[in-house]
């Protein structure tokens, strides 16, 4: 894992972004929050069980029905499977140290 600073990479609106092995964060959200690193660190996790491009494919994939079912892209957003483990997760810092393997598939 690599954490970059970055304001170009993460888009707007976003916190950060994480793309296996790197996670980019806009300066601010790094520094502050031990719950956004944990978030994505979650990320990197869920690439890796998933050999990294067909987790993308998944994630576009599920943003589209998602947008579907809600008709709001915050919602969709909010709902994909991969979000939602990392978001109820993330402020449990040892979360990873127990995590079983697919654990995402939990929050379809």
């Amino acid at each position: 894992m690599r954490l970059i600073i970055s304001k170009f990479w993460v888009p707007k609106g976003f916190s950060g972004i994480t793309v296996y092995p790197f996670i980019f964060a806009r300066e601010k959200y790094l520094r502050t929050h031990k719950t956004f690193v944990n978030h994505e660190k979650i990320h990197l996790r869920q690439q890796i069980e998933l050999l990294i491009l067909p987790f993308f494919i998944w994630y576009g994939f599920e943003f589209f029905i998602r947008l579907i079912q809600y008709k709001n892209r915050k919602k969709a957003y909010r709902n994909i499977s991969f979000e939602r483990e990392a978001y109820a997760n993330e402020q449990q810092l040892n979360y990873l140290n127990k995590r079983s393997f697919f654990a995402f598939l939990r929050y379809l």
